[in-house]
């Protein structure tokens, strides 16, 4: 039961400490080679590498939209894919510039090889390379530095350095383990029982390996990494769910590194590793210990635990071990329904995505813990009357508002969105489920888009398919539910990318920009257990005012009701 989750976390974190301090060498110097002096366009202010950063994203975007647009004229089509519906095609282009790799559609069913290969795992390599850069920059800001870096070259760096190197690692790996690498079609194959089965396949191992190295998400087969093509075995199980940690748990080494404060490093890993085991341990207790109480008094041997939706041949502890390692992490693969988690056990993947800090995405969620530092170094500053600094500056009026602006807009982005969807048709409809469980796929939804993640609680109406299946009349209504769910979480990703890169970038080049102070006995220490605690308290108080609410209207509610009938 525990010796998976034991392995996932301990073989992550011990690969994690190499791999960051590799990274810092890699990521922290001057460009020293033609090919990087051809990428380094200069040093960049923070507004210039924003604003290189979102031209950058822009372009992407309309190449994205015009692959998928496209991808029934485009060649490694063997399976004769069509047309996706345009606002899937919308959908889809956000979710993979994002980060997010939300999927309103199944990847065998709808994507061709071409668009697997140059839009999906283009953007796979892509994305988390910027948010990695844009990690960068905040730590150059926060040290001290004039100038940010220079966003394509911290780019390339990322993709070259970082994630080929990687993936080329993992996907032979994944390919020694059993998961397919072809370009072929689809094969049709006679059962034992003499009927006839059409098996996908296609470049598989080159995208898993991608997909979980840069808390990507998503997956080539509908049924994610469930599907025995994309998971074969309890050993690629493993590899892959360490892989989903182990970038982001880097990251905290290589600050550590770049800033030359160890100790600064050791007190944010610690604090996000209590968090990862806090919620792992939490799902397997509320999931792989206790029977699904939808199924009480049938007679159903339940000594195991919860084991309806989950993935079997891994242990009962699999699924509830990956689904807090994903969601911790804005990675959203998943190898179990998190629709069929218990109804607390439910709140571990929620409650990752919603503090969206505990290692976090590639980057960003560095990025999101760094805000929580600066709102703890206020708060507590303020409370034992020590100045508010960080790194030697001084943390005041306007650091602390563009912290709130990039701490408050992910959970306006949740609560609102599913506020509108709770009282409107196309929200209610679009559920599988009545009342709480219903709402919490709303909320889930909304959620999974907002922290950039992409996992779902599924059961919601939010698939319009092929334009074909746009255009069939028998379908306009669903069809009319999906279209605004694709509009609505594909604005809610957008915005959720790029404010909370944007507004800590402002923040590290505004501490940048002051005299350092010196240390006093009046300096609030930052690299203490007692600050950890504080961290931790901050954390869970504005976890627990800005979303108990709905948790207790979703989640809690669904429990509750189940041991009162």
């Amino acid at each position: 039961m525990w010796i998976l989750p034991l392995l996932v976390i301990g073989l992550a974190a011990g690969l994690a400490v190499p791999l960051g301090r590799a990274m810092a060498r890699a990521l922290d110097r001057p460009a020293d080679n033609a090919l990087e002096r051809a990428f380094d366009t200069g040093p960049q202010s923070w507004k210039g590498y924003c604003l290189a950063l979102l031209a950058f994203n822009a372009v992407a975007f309309v190449i994205g939209f015009g692959l998928l647009a496209t991808q029934h004229l485009l060649p490694l089509n063997p399976d004769g894919k069509t047309a996706l519906a345009p606002t899937t095609i919308f959908n889809t282009a956000a979710s993979f510039l994002t980060n997010t790799n939300l999927q309103h559609y199944s990847g065998e069913v709808h994507l061709s090889y071409f668009s697997q290969l140059f839009f999906i795992a283009w953007k796979q390599f892509v994305t988390p390379a910027i948010g990695l850069g844009a990690l960068l920059a905040v730590i150059r800001g926060l040290r001290g530095d004039k100038h940010l870096g220079n966003f394509t070259l911290d780019v390339w760096r990322g993709v070259a350095y970082v994630f080929l190197p990687l993936s080329l690692i993992v996907g032979l790996l994944l390919i020694l383990g059993g998961v397919p690498m072809t370009l072929e079609g689809a094969v049709e194959v006679t059962t034992l029982e003499g009927a006839k089965q059409t098996i996908s396949r296609g470049p598989v191992a080159a995208i898993v390996a991608i997909k979980q190295l840069g808390t990507n998400g998503g997956g080539f087969f509908g049924a994610n990494s469930a599907h025995p093509f994309e998971n074969p075995s309890a050993w690629t199980n493993l590899l892959e769910c360490v892989c989903i940690l182990l970038v982001p748990m880097a990251c905290v080494v290589m600050f550590g590194r770049m800033v030359r404060g160890n100790g600064q490093a050791t007190v944010i890993f610690n604090v996000m590793m209590a968090f990862l085991v806090a919620f792992t341990v939490w799902a397997i207790v509320t999931d792989t210990m206790s029977p699904n109480p939808g199924l009480s008094g049938l007679p159903l041997d339940q000594s195991s635990g919860n084991l309806e939706g989950k993935e079997l041949r891994f242990g009962p502890s699999a699924g509830a071990t990956w689904a807090a390692a994903t969601t911790v992490t804005s990675n959203g693969s998943v190898n179990c329904m998190h629709d069929s988690l218990n109804p607390l056990a439910g709140l571990t993947p929620l409650s990752g995505m919603w503090i969206n800090c505990a290692f976090g995405g590639v980057g960003v969620g560095l990025i999101n813990f760094l805000v929580y530092l600066i709102v703890a170094v206020f708060l507590a500053g303020l409370m034992v009357g020590r100045t508010p600094e960080y790194l030697g500056k001084k943390v005041e009026a306007r650091e602390v508002k563009l912290a709130m602006l990039a701490l408050l807009v992910h959970p306006l982005l949740i609560l609102i969105p599913t506020g509108i969807a709770s009282v409107s048709k196309w929200g209610t409809d679009a559920t599988n489920n009545p009342g709480p469980h219903g709402l919490s796929e709303m909320l889930y939804e909304f959620t999974s888009a907002s922290a950039n993640n992409g996992s779902g609680f599924e059961g919601l109406g939010d698939t319009v398919g092929t334009a074909e299946d746009a255009a069939n009349p028998e379908k306009a209504e669903s069809n009319g539910r999906a279209v605004v769910w694709d509009l609505a979480t594909g604005l809610v990703m957008l915005i959720g990318r790029f404010v909370p890169i944007i507004a800590p970038i402002a923040l590290a080049a505004s501490l940048a920009a002051k005299k350092p102070t010196p240390f006093t006995a009046g300096t609030l220490r930052t690299d203490t257990l007692t600050f950890a605690l504080v961290l931790v308290g901050t954390i869970v108080l504005v976890g627990a005012l800005l979303f108990l609410p709905v948790a207790a209207l979703g989640p809690i509610a669904e429990h509750l009701s189940f041991t009162t009938n």
